[in-house]
C-alpha cells in the first residue's frame, strides 16, 4: 500500500495542473483563494456525509468509508493546489508542521479550555 509523502503529493498534484493548465487558473498566489474556498466545499461535502451516514457506517460500509475518503483527497487536493500557488515547499511545509506540533505538546489544553467554555 503506498504511503505518499508530502512532497510526491505536490509533484503529482503539479503533474495534473500541467495536464490541464490550458482550462485551469494559472499556479499563481492570487488564485490560490480558490482553491481555499473549493477545498471548504469539499470539506463540506465530508461532513455531510458524517451527518447524512454517521461514524458507524463510515467504519462499516465500504461503500460509505471510500466516498468519505474520496472527498477527504479532495480537500487535500486543493490544499495541495494552495501550497503550490503560494509556492509552499514540502520542506517548508514540513519545517513548519514540526515546528507548530511541538509547541503544541507543551500547551496545556485543558487550562486554555476553561477560557472557550462555560463551567458546568
Amino acid at each position: 500500500m503506498p504511503d505518499l509523502r508530502m512532497s510526491d503529493m505536490l509533484i503529482v498534484q503539479k503533474e495534473l495542473w500541467e495536464r490541464h493548465k490550458d482550462e485551469w487558473s494559472p499556479m499563481e498566489p492570487q488564485y490560490a483563494r480558490n482553491h481555499l474556498l473549493w477545498m471548504i466545499e469539499e470539506l463540506g461535502e465530508a461532513i455531510a456525509i458524517i451527518k447524512k451516514r454517521g461514524e458507524a457506517e463510515i467504519m462499516s460500509d465500504a461503500e460509505v468509508r471510500a466516498a468519505f475518503v474520496e472527498e477527504l483527497v479532495d480537500v487535500h487536493m486543493y490544499f495541495n493546489e494552495v501550497l503550490l500557488r503560494y509556492g509552499i515547499s514540502a520542506a517548508e511545509f514540513s519545517a513548519a508542521y514540526l515546528s507548530k506540533h511541538e509547541k503544541n505538546m507543551k500547551r496545556d489544553y485543558k487550562n486554555e479550555r476553561k477560557y472557550f467554555i462555560p463551567p458546568k
